[in-house]
């Protein structure tokens, strides 16, 4: 591929990234209800998802995907399901967050967290719609192996999303740092965390393979 195409396509994908999108949302509600750990481990987590995709576009996956209307519906509805079922425990949590101190994740709370933030992504048909979409106008047949185009810009993709997202992470967290500490603000956390989950999944029942 020519440097021109790729610089191009960063600056493409740059600019979309800024743009906050379901996956953004995910992991400011975790680094809101959980703290930057917990937001930062999503990140990894969601880029795990993405590289899932990233593969199964490059090997043709996806396209099936898109094509079966059954395999896209049952993708769809788990993950919305997971979604919402993710707020609505979040928003009857009986946690109490008082203390002024932002409780650390043990390590196997941050496992769990990894490994729910890659089936949250992984269970997201918006983004191998959005891989099959934005990829292939920077790809040329002429210019080499479509697989290996298609690997390349995706590599490229999710290390500025991983870097995008970790921003929204850590932006997130300075945001719970200064309403945590009472049981009001522990409400309205637990409130605002919930309603993102489910927002999120009711999003994402409305995707179909004609959107993007």
């Amino acid at each position: 591929m020519e440097f021109s195409t790729i610089w191009l396509f960063v600056i493409a994908a740059a600019t979309l990234l800024i743009i906050p999108g379901p996956a953004v949302f995910y992991i400011m509600a975790r680094s809101i209800d959980q703290g930057k750990k917990a937001g930062l481990v999503s990140v990894l987590g969601v880029s795990l998802g993405g590289s899932v995709h990233v593969l199964a576009g490059a090997i043709g996956v996806s396209a099936i995907l898109m094509t079966s209307a059954t395999a896209f519906n049952i993708v769809k509805y788990l993950g919305a399901a997971y979604l919402i079922y993710l707020g609505c425990k979040t928003l009857f949590s009986t946690s109490d967050r008082t203390t002024s101190e932002i409780p650390k994740a043990p390590r196997k709370k941050s496992l769990k967290i990894f490994y729910q933030s890659a089936l949250v992504e992984v269970m997201n048909p918006k983004t191998a719609l959005f891989f099959l979409a934005f990829f292939p106008q920077f790809i040329s047949p002429s210019a080499g192996s479509v697989t290996v185009q298609f690997l390349l810009l995706g590599t490229i993709f999710i290390i500025l999303a991983f870097i995008s997202d970790g921003l929204y992470a850590v932006l997130a967290a300075s945001i719970r740092k200064r309403i945590v500490g009472s049981k009001a603000s522990s409400k309205l956390m637990n409130r605002i965390t919930g309603y993102l989950y489910i927002v999120l999944g009711v999003f994402s029942i409305f995707a179909s393979p004609q959107k993007t």
